[in-house]
């Protein structure tokens, strides 16, 4: 048994073959997986049933295993801010921004060949789609340099 909180051996998977800049999206059970996904993209469906997992259960099992320089959601056409985006500001690092994009451009950014992963949740608040970005681990540096 693994000791992270992350134990889905796809997603593991897919994540250890992803590289700085790589895109993953945690979607909402309204999201189109079929027709707005990257081509190269692995689905994994965990949507269980209406609200299990929720995207927040999702991203906190991956803010444990990956770091993240770039986040972002689906822009509510008027304007409004979805609640959910304020869970995702709590829960990111503070030096992450989370960048609002209309729809069109959202899914544009998703089918972009960057995105690696699309993970299928059973989230039922509207707008909850978050696109993450992996960053670099930043390992010791030597000090002799």
């Amino acid at each position: 048994m693994l000791k992270t909180k992350l134990l889905h051996p796809e997603i593991l998977r897919v994540l250890a073959s992803s590289g700085h800049f790589s895109q993953i999206l945690i979607a909402d059970g309204n999201y189109p997986f079929v027709s707005r996904s990257g081509a190269g993209a692995t689905q994994v469906y965990l949507n269980l049933m209406p609200g299990i997992p929720k995207t927040t259960d999702v991203l906190e099992a991956l803010l444990e295993i990956v770091p993240f320089q770039d986040a972002a959601v689906m822009q509510i056409p008027n304007g409004e801010k979805a609640p959910v985006h304020e869970e995702y500001r709590t829960m990111l690092p503070p030096a992450i921004e989370i960048r609002a994009l209309e729809r069109q451009a959202f899914y544009d950014a998703v089918c972009s060949p960057l995105t690696s992963l699309v993970i299928a949740t059973g989230e039922t608040r509207r707008f909850a789609n978050l696109l993450l970005t992996i960053g670099v681990v930043k390992l010791e540096q030597d000090e002799r340099y």
